[in-house]
Order: structure tokens, then sequence, then C-alpha cells
């Protein structure tokens, strides 16, 4: 199981929900991805630690490169958890 509070939190930051939109097209370096971003390395190793926490990100190392992809089953598995901590929960999000 996730943690599903951690998990929304790792996903409310609109940098880190860029970058997985931007891996489920194609792979890209750090490299790659900090030049789509208007921030240093650092803040985007940041970033993908973050989302790498819950396997959100695979990665592949190649010489000194890493190349990310998002990992989309497993966004599916946290995303359907979080529904099913939801709909187990009597009461919460009916309106």
């Amino acid at each position: 199981m996730i943690d599903c509070v951690e998990f929304c939190k790792a996903l409310a930051d609109d940098t880190r929900q860029r970058i997985l939109q931007m891996l489920l097209e194609k792979e890209m370096s750090v490299s790659d991805i900090v030049a789509a971003f208007d921030v240093s390395q650092p803040t985007i190793s940041h970033h993908l630690g973050i989302l790498k926490q819950f396997g959100l990100l695979s990665s592949r190392k190649v010489g000194k490169q890493v190349f990310y992809t998002t990992n989309r089953d497993r966004v599916v598995e946290c995303c359907g958890q979080l529904i099913a901590k939801f709909d187990a929960e009597e009461g919460v999000c009916e309106g």
C-alpha cells in the first residue's frame, strides 16, 4: 500500500506533473528535462527523486547519463489505491 497523503503531495507540484507528462511521451535524460524547464539541475534532480521514491519513474543508466520514463503501470496502481481508499471510507466523496 502507498501512503496516500505522501503520494498526493508528490503529485501536487506542477513541475512534477509536467515531468510525468513529458516522460509519458518519450524517454529523456536529466539534461533534456532540465532544458525544458527554467530551473537548475539540482532542482530537477530533487523532483525526479520524489517521483522515483513512489516508483512513478523508470530509469536506465548509460555511462554517466540517466534516462527516465514515466512508469505508467505504477501511476495507475497508485491512483487506483487512492480511489479505493476513498471508496472504502463510507461517506467520503459522496455529495
